[in-house]
This record gives structure tokens, sequence and C-alpha cells, in this order.
């Protein structure tokens, strides 16, 4: 059966925050946040509540969420030593503000999820190459190490077929240029090793492109891709690993839309017409990416949803979902995904 919904902003509001609920936003490894628009080849939900409705699309299509930070708390707190450690059980037994564990992945519905790579920008030009493959191959073992649950996709089709087994799709994308070190042929053992995505910044600059720091500090040196940058953009493409524009300067925004031939994605930002902080993305790059078919993916934390936050409970799952919402009504359903950053972002 086909179920449709094109229901008004504040039916669409009762689905989303439905659909959190099911979940749970701070408890739960991804939030069925979504369109306000879907159409879903499935069976019809038990009711029209917005809470089976929203579970019957989490079960019914894949939930990808954009952003997981894990594989950096594996380092920071086990040094990538996980033979003890039990993703099979409640990890706030381990760390109170843990967000990501097996079993609320599974209450969550999670269809697929992006780890990341992360290394921090001070090894740049350092040993950030090298730890980068160490955070590479964490995310690999932790995959391997639950075949139960967990499984390593690099496609489209792997998303749908590892969905259809009941099991979650895990995918890997590395955040931040530094972690090539100005090397095409890093970024392409990457690639060979599984990344879909990268992200062309974190919060320092290669020596290629500009971040977001530049533009909060309002800096005067040169903000978008350098000739190299755009290189690095277009090799990306030929490979067909996606680009992420999270954490850039928005004139890096602009160079890489003009040199993209396919879609650009922000696997964790946010709308900056809600919330003036400089890692949220304005209007017309909002514009821009979704007519390039491309998909801004809405940050759970709390610097970027309510800004400024004076404390966690002044950030609530209904301004996430204004968030959503906003950038649907400006964009169109088909370019809005949710990356929760859990485990990055503690707000």
């Amino acid at each position: 059966m086909v179920l449709t919904f094109s229901g008004g902003s504040s039916r669409w509001k009762e689905v989303a925050l439905a659909a959190a609920a099911v979940v749970g936003l701070v408890a739960a490894a991804a939030v069925g946040v979504f369109m306000g628009r879907y159409v879903l080849h499935s069976r019809a939900p038990a009711s029209d509540r917005p809470a089976d409705v929203a579970k019957t699309v989490l079960m019914s299509v894949p939930l990808i969420d954009g952003h997981n930070d894990l594989p950096w708390q594996l380092l920071k707190r086990f040094n990538n030593s996980i033979e003890h450690f039990d993703f099979d059980k409640d990890v706030r037994d381990l760390w109170f503000d843990s967000s990501t564990d097996i079993p609320r992945l599974k209450k969550g519905l999670l269809g697929a999820q992006f780890w990341v790579v992360y290394v921090p920008c001070e090894l740049q030009h350092k040993t950030a190459v090298r730890q980068s493959f160490e955070q590479l191959d964490v995310i690999k073992r932790l995959v391997n190490k639950y075949p139960d649950t967990l499984k390593l996709v690099t496609s489209a089709k792997g998303i749908i077929d590892t969905f259809n087994e009941g099991k979650i799709g895990s995918l890997i994308g590395v955040e931040g240029g530094h972690s090539i070190d100005s090397s095409l042929g890093v970024l392409r053992m990457y690639y060979d090793l599984g990344v879909r995505y990268m992200t062309l910044t974190h919060n320092c600059d290669p020596p290629w492109a500009g971040s977001n720091v530049l533009d909060r500090l309002n800096s005067t040196r040169f903000r978008g891709l350098s000739g190299f940058g755009k290189e690095v953009v277009r090799e990306m493409n030929r490979l067909g690993m996606m680009v992420d524009l999270a954490h850039v300067s928005v004139d890096t925004m602009r160079d890489a839309l003009a040199t993209s031939d396919a879609p650009v994605f922000f696997s964790h930002s946010s709308a900056w017409a809600l919330c003036h902080n400089y890692r949220n993305v304005p209007d017309d790059i909002l514009r821009a990416t979704a007519d390039k078919g491309g998909v801004i993916m809405v940050n759970f934390h709390g610097d970027f949803i309510n800004c400024p936050p004076k404390n966690q409970s002044d950030v609530t799952l209904a301004q996430v979902a204004d968030h959503i919402e906003y950038i649907r009504n400006l964009t169109g359903p088909d370019h809005v995904g949710i990356g929760s950053d859990f485990d990055g972002g503690i707000m």
C-alpha cells in the first residue's frame, strides 16, 4: 500500500515530534523528524495518530543520520581499544553524556549512520593523516564486532539492502580537509577504504579552503577555495565522494557549489535565519544547494539550534523541528535531513 502524507504545517510538526518521541532526542541515536510530504510503499499505520504514522515511516524507509562522532569518543576515552567496549548495552554506564549505543540505535529505528573520522585541527601538517587512518580502522573494527546489527556499506543500494536485512547500514565520512594533508593520493586512498564523504574543512583552514572561523572573525584573508581546493572538489566528483560543506565559510560554500558537478550537502548544519551561528547555512546557500540536488542535514547541537543557549535545557526538540520545517518550506521536502552530531556536539 502507498501511504501519502501532505498535511499542513501543524500536522507535519505533530508527526515530526511523534517520531522524535519514538526514539527520544537526547537518548537515541537518530530522530525521525523529516519531510512534511512522503510516499511509502508499505503497509498503512494502524491509526492516523502521529506516533503511529511516524513509526510506520521509520520502519518502511531507512532514516539516515549524516554525522556521528562516536569514533572520536573511542579514541579520547579508550585509545581506540574496543575489545572491552560493550556497544550492546547502555553506554551511559561508561560516560554520562553518551548519545549512542546499539540499544538506542535500535529503539530509534535508525536505518543508516555515517560514522565520522575526525582528528583535531592542531594535528594539521603533523600526524593528521596517520591518526585519521587509525580512526577509519576503529570504525571498521567496531562494525565488524557487531555483525548482527551493523554492516559496512558504501553505496545507496547497500543502504537499502542492509535495511531490508534488518541491520543498520554503517557509512564513513572524514570531517576536515586537513586529514588529506593536501594530497589527492591520500584522498583517493580514503575512497578506496570506504570513505564516502569529506567535509572540506573543520574549524581550521587547510591551505586550500576557508572555514567558518574566518567568517566568525570577519577575517580579511581569502575565504574561499584555492585552485587546488577546486581540484579537490573535482577529484571527489570523479571518485564519487560526496562534498560536505558543514564547517566551511560562506565563500567556500559558493565556490564549491560553482565547482562541483555533483550535488553537495551539509552533513550537520542548521538554518542561519533561525540561529545566527556561523556553522549554519544562509538562505541563498540553502536554495542553491537544493537547486543542485543537495541536502541540508540539521544538527541537534544547542549552539546551532537556539543561539546562544544559556544551558542545555534551553534547547528543545520543537526548536530542532523548527529548523527542519524552515528548510523544508524554503527548499522543498527532498532537501532536508538530519545530522545529529551525537557524541561530538554535547549540548
